[in-house]
């Protein structure tokens, strides 16, 4: 949605302390970031990149003072990126699983 921008997007994100004009770049990073996810062969990177994504927005939220929903939301994203991966990749699982 940053891409195409509708009113609701820019209004929210200017209502968050941004600039209108960083709403199209962190688009574009946060798709940059899904697309090294979904590529099997850098998924681990792309989880890491996305962690990183949304740890900022984590800490934009915190710095909003909103409510627990908004900070903790992509927290859980998070967690699910990295537990698709868990599922899905026998090294990890490999990891996870070490005594």
């Amino acid at each position: 949605m940053k891409l195409v921008k509708p009113e609701a997007v820019v209004r929210a994100t200017v209502g968050l302390g941004y600039a209108e004009a960083v709403i199209v770049p962190l688009g574009a990073v946060l798709l940059a970031c899904a697309i090294v996810y979904v590529i099997p062969r850098t998924a681990v990177l792309g989880a890491i990149l996305l962690t990183g994504y949304l740890g900022g927005a984590v800490a934009t939220h915190v710095r909003a003072g909103n409510g627990p929903f908004e900070i903790l939301f992509p927290v859980g994203l998070g967690a699910l990126l990295w537990a698709g991966l868990v599922v899905c990749d026998d090294r990890l699982r490999a990891l996870m699983l070490r005594p």
